[in-house]
């Protein structure tokens, strides 16, 4: 079983239009309503693929009512903490070309009992997860050192944790040694406080992050693969992607799929870039079910291209 943590959730809501003009009215071609938020896209992965998940989150008013909702209907077991703010909706806009427009909320702040209630759920709910992972910001009311506390309390019990945050909460939890940190280029970037401009300046920010506290870095670079750097080594994983739809979610299935495979090694890696690949061809953040997956198209390998340039890079 995977627990997902995801302390600030939201109903998301996705139009697919021909193009983004400012001013104008647009027309949408389609549109999805889904339950958002990394570690909840996380589990959504995880139930397409068949494995049994449960997903601890804050939820309040009715767009938490509808989040738990459509959880339930895909076979998503939650564990709800009652909070007094409504849960946030956010709308993304996703162009013909792949490009995509998104809009976020801030969220409800918690209160000091919301927040204490929620880390005794994760507590409670842990007990038998094979993985615990936490993703995504952190809401009004949470301190930067949140994540870390979580950390630390997990292992205490004995469960590896993955998380995926950025900024301030990233750095505080690297400090309590979470097994798997999932950042993407402009995480990475961000954490070691410079530019990276190639596949070998994404590796090196890895090293400094495992360098930190982090067991193992999973790094997302988008279009140009995923770098896995532990104690056993350094792979490097891409695959040919003939289409891009969305890339809402890609990141959280990728990590979806490097859990499901066991969290560590080419193997995890492959499964990962594999689930990231197949989300990108799928409208708004549907996840991937196995029969999306194409194994044939990932290639993992121990040569890292190091000289490679990003196809976006970081400044």
């Amino acid at each position: 079983m995977i627990l997902t943590v995801t302390p600030n959730p939201s109903l998301d809501r996705t139009y697919e239009v021909p193009a983004l003009e400012r001013g104008e009215v647009i027309r949408a071609t389609g549109e999805r309503m889904d339950p958002g938020g990394k570690g909840v896209n996380v589990s959504r992965a995880v139930a397409a693929a068949g494995r049994r998940t449960v997903a601890v989150l804050p939820l309040g008013g009715a767009p938490g009512a509808l989040v738990a909702d459509l959880l339930h209907a895909q076979g998503i077991e939650v564990a709800p903490v009652p909070v007094a703010g409504a849960t946030r909706s956010n709308i993304a806009l996703a162009e013909s070309d792949g490009v995509l427009t998104k809009i976020n909320a801030p969220g409800p702040e918690l209160t000091a009992a919301e927040q204490e209630l929620l880390l005794a759920t994760v507590r409670d709910r842990s007990a038998g997860a094979d993985w615990i992972a936490c993703c995504g910001s952190l809401p009004r009311g949470l301190a930067p050192s949140w994540y870390a506390d979580v950390v630390t309390r997990a292992h205490a019990g004995g469960a590896r944790i993955a998380l995926d945050t950025s900024g301030r909460a990233l750095l505080e939890a690297l400090r309590a040694r979470p097994d798997v940190v999932k950042p993407n280029a402009e995480e990475l970037a961000q954490a070691v406080g410079r530019p990276l401009a190639t596949v070998g300046d994404a590796l090196k920010a890895a090293e400094e992050l495992r360098e930190r506290g982090a067991g193992a870095v999973l790094a997302s670079l988008g279009a140009d693969g995923q770098l896995l750097v532990d104690s056993a080594g350094t792979w490097f994983g891409s695959a040919r992607v003939t289409a891009v739809r969305s890339n809402v979610g890609a990141g959280d299935s990728s990590l979806a799929g490097f859990l499901i495979a066991g969290g560590s090694g080419p193997e995890a890696l492959a499964s990962a870039v594999a689930h990231g690949a197949a989300a990108v061809r799928l409208p708004g953040s549907v996840m991937p079910t196995p029969s999306d997956l194409d194994p044939s198209a990932v290639t993992v390998t121990t040569d890292v291209p190091m000289d490679r340039e990003l196809t976006e890079p970081v400044s």
